[in-house]
């Protein structure tokens, strides 16, 4: 049996170490990412050009009907997935090292953040992380601010609120608000 490299790893929730020497070949990734994020966010870009920056930053070739608006944020690009008809918009943050798909005709509002990340709690061991994906449904609405944590799946047509903490799945056709956020109701 062959051994996992670093991003196997990672995808498959297994610890790894910035201070691995492995971890190199993340970095270099993002460092390239970060560059192309940099001339991203701090000019105008006319839809074609955005996409050929996002089709770089994701290293695969997008929906023509996806719409992500600058600025925009990720600390790696290569793990998320977006499907038809995806809106994401200004100053969203997605740490997408553990994988982010989202479902077509979802719309992200401004300032959401979603992290697939976490530190471990040692305080020596702080540069070791883990990941778990982040899935999201299709036809979801995310509210302005809301963060969604590592591991979360969010159901088809679900709407999360405006500030929310997404802590827990989230049901299809829930309506979840607040920190940790927890159901309210269903849409009809």
């Amino acid at each position: 049996m062959t051994e996992k490299n670093i991003f196997e790893r990672e995808l498959s929730g297994m610890p790894v170490s910035s201070k691995e020497a492995e971890f190199a070949e993340i970095r270099h990734i993002q460092e390239a990412n970060w560059k192309l994020l940099a001339t991203f966010n701090s000019l105008y870009h006319d839809e074609e050009r955005t996409r050929e920056f996002l089709e770089k930053l994701t290293g695969r070739e997008l929906a023509p009907n996806v719409r992500i608006l600058a600025t925009f944020h990720t600390d790696y690009g290569r793990n998320t997935f977006f499907g038809e008809n995806v809106f994401v918009n200004t100053n969203c943050t997605f740490m997408d090292r553990g994988g982010i798909t989202i479902g077509e005709n979802t719309l992200i509002a401004p300032n959401v953040s979603i992290t697939t990340i976490n530190h471990d709690l040692n305080p020596q061991k702080r540069d070791v992380t883990t990941c778990q994906p982040v899935k999201i449904g299709a036809n979801v609405w995310i509210g302005i601010g809301a963060i969604i944590l590592p591991g979360i799946t969010i159901g088809d047509g679900a709407i999360i609120g405006a500030g929310s903490v997404v802590t827990k799945d989230v049901a299809p056709n829930a309506i979840v608000v607040g920190n940790p956020a927890r159901q309210v109701q269903t849409v009809d």
